[in-house]
C-alpha cells in the first residue's frame, strides 16, 4: 500500500458516519473574512501599491500610456540593456523607442541562454496594494514563468487602476488556479543564518515596476 492510499484510507475512515446529504464543507461555517483593510479611494489603494513595491526594494515608476515607450527605453538604457527578452503578447509599442535587441521567448531557450540576456519586460495579471504584490499567470504578455526568473532585471507595467486591487482575496477572485501563478514582492531575496540579506538568488536582483496610467506622471522611487 502506497503512502496516498494509506492517507485516503485514513480519510474515508473517518468520514464513514457522516451522512451523504450532510452540509458540504466550504458551507458548514460562516468564514466572515475581510476582504480589505480600510477605506480606501483608488488614488489612495494605487498609492499603496506604490508604497508597498517601494518597501520591498522595487523601483517603481509611474507615467501615462503615452509616455511608457520612452520610460521603457530610459530603463533599459539606463541598465545598459543590449538584449531583452519579449513575450509573444506583449505590445509592440512598449519597446519601441528601445534599440536592445529584442529575444522572443521560445520554449527552445535554455536556462544558459536566458542568464545571458540582460532584461526582459512584461505586463502583469493582477497587482495587490496590501501586499505589494505583483502576479503572473503566464499569459501571452508575460511570457513563460522562467523568462522572468532567470534574467536578472525585470521591467514589470501595470495598468494602473484595472489591474490594480485591495487585497489578496480581491486578486484570487480574478485570477484562474489552473494556470502557473507566479506571486512576486520585490526582487528575489533571502538571507542567512546571520541575516545577511541576498538578492538575486533565485530570481531577479532588480524589479521595477511601471504604473501606466491616463494620469499625469509621478516618479514614485528611482
Amino acid at each position: 500500500m502506497s503512502s496516498r492510499e494509506r492517507i485516503l484510507g485514513r480519510v474515508e475512515r473517518a468520514l464513514a458516519d457522516v451522512p451523504k446529504d450532510d452540509t458540504p464543507y466550504d458551507q458548514a461555517f460562516e468564514r466572515g473574512y475581510l476582504r480589505e483593510h480600510g477605506d480606501r479611494s483608488v488614488e489612495q489603494t494605487v498609492d499603496l501599491l506604490a508604497e508597498n513595491l517601494a518597501d520591498y526594494r522595487a523601483l517603481v515608476h509611474r507615467c501615462t500610456e503615452g509616455e511608457l515607450a520612452a520610460v521603457v527605453a530610459g530603463l533599459l538604457a539606463e541598465r545598459g540593456s543590449k538584449t531583452v527578452v519579449v513575450p509573444p503578447g506583449l505590445e509592440p509599442a512598449w519597446l519601441a523607442a528601445s534599440d536592445a535587441e529584442q529575444v522572443a521567448d521560445r520554449a527552445e531557450s535554455t536556462p544558459a541562454e536566458l542568464d545571458r540576456v540582460d532584461s526582459v519586460v512584461t505586463a502583469c495579471a493582477v497587482a495587490v496594494a496590501e501586499t505589494g504584490t505583483i502576479v503572473l499567470d503566464g499569459g501571452p504578455d508575460q511570457g513563460r514563468r522562467r523568462i522572468t526568473l532567470v534574467p536578472d532585471h525585470h521591467i514589470c507595467v501595470v495598468r494602473v487602476p484595472d489591474q490594480v486591487v485591495s487585497s489578496v482575496p480581491q486578486a484570487l477572485q480574478r485570477l484562474d488556479p489552473a494556470r502557473p501563478l507566479t506571486w512576486i514582492s520585490g526582487p528575489s531575496a533571502t538571507s542567512d543564518i546571520e541575516l545577511d540579506r541576498v538578492e538575486g538568488v533565485h530570481g531577479p536582483r532588480t524589479l521595477e515596476v511601471v504604473l501606466v496610467s491616463g494620469q499625469a506622471s509621478v516618479e514614485v522611487n528611482s
